[in-house]
């Protein structure tokens, strides 16, 4: 007769819980498995599948009922590493896409937006090209799957445990939020100070000739010249994005370490 104790269910049940909450956590966010044309559907079968083949390398969790208040707490944890590790991703994606709202912003397009079906909201065009690009460019460099080992390698590393987790992950995921702007600005500026070039020529065209109308030409003129950018530009914008997606990617191997935090000397 086949018996077994409450401990040993409670260890079955937790060891597939536990890493597909992370799992979870991990598909609701990171690229390209949180967009929001994911069903939500696919996005928590995947997370099962998924958990289900990497649980049993998953080092064994304490026996420790699910249900209980601590059981609970767990999984709260759990949802927050594989949410920050996402989110650590999800940055990368909302770099470039400021990138883009820049360019757009800078040409005169900032009025051409429509609905963006991942983000659910309105995304301007130069922005949804840049973002179609780095997603092209991660699919390409096998990013999503290098994300799943890392998660994978992440349960050794920060093992599922009863004990709470600290705030240094937390905070290398602040630091690394102020990435947007900076990353932004780099992949933006070659079109940002071109652009700006050409608005000062135009300024100088029509103090030279007043009759002209600046309204009338130099709409056309700026998108013209910034549509010509982009499309010299695009091949070049390939290795800063490689660089940024490399850098997500260990930012994500990072959180699933958690090193400690270098608190700098008081002056």
């Amino acid at each position: 007769m086949l018996t077994f104790s409450s401990q040993q269910l409670y260890a079955w049940v937790a060891m597939f819980i536990w890493p597909t909450t992370r799992m979870l956590g991990l598909l609701s966010l990171a690229p390209p498995f949180g967009s929001a044309s994911v069903p939500m559907l696919v996005k928590i079968l995947l997370g099962i599948a998924i958990g289900v083949v990497i649980a049993p390398d998953v080092p064994i969790p304490p026996a420790i009922d699910p249900m209980s208040m601590t059981g609970l707490l767990i999984l709260l944890e759990q949802l927050l590493i594989g949410l920050s590790m996402g989110l650590a991703m999800r940055i990368v994606f909302a770099a470039v896409e400021a990138a883009g709202d820049l360019t757009s912003s800078t040409m005169g397009l900032s009025f051409a937006a429509f609905f963006d079906p991942q983000s659910q909201g309105r995304t301007a065009v130069i922005s949804q090209v840049f973002s179609l690009l780095a997603t092209m460019v991660f699919l390409s460099l096998n990013g999503h799957l290098i994300l799943l080992q890392v998660l994978a390698e992440s349960f050794q590393t920060l093992p599922i445990t009863g004990q709470p987790i600290t705030a240094e992950g937390f905070h290398q995921l602040a630091l690394w939020g102020s990435k947007i702007f900076s990353m932004g600005i780099q992949l933006s500026l070659p079109f940002l100070i071109a652009l700006l070039i050409t608005n000062f020529a135009l300024g100088i065209l029509t103090r030279a000739a007043p009759q002209l109308n600046l309204f009338g030409i130099g709409f056309s003129i700026t998108m013209l010249a910034g549509f010509l950018l982009i499309g010299f530009g695009l091949p070049y914008m390939l290795t800063p994005l490689q660089r940024f997606l490399s850098e997500g990617v260990e930012m994500v191997r990072l959180l699933g370490a958690v090193p400690p935090v270098k608190v700098l000397p008081r002056p």
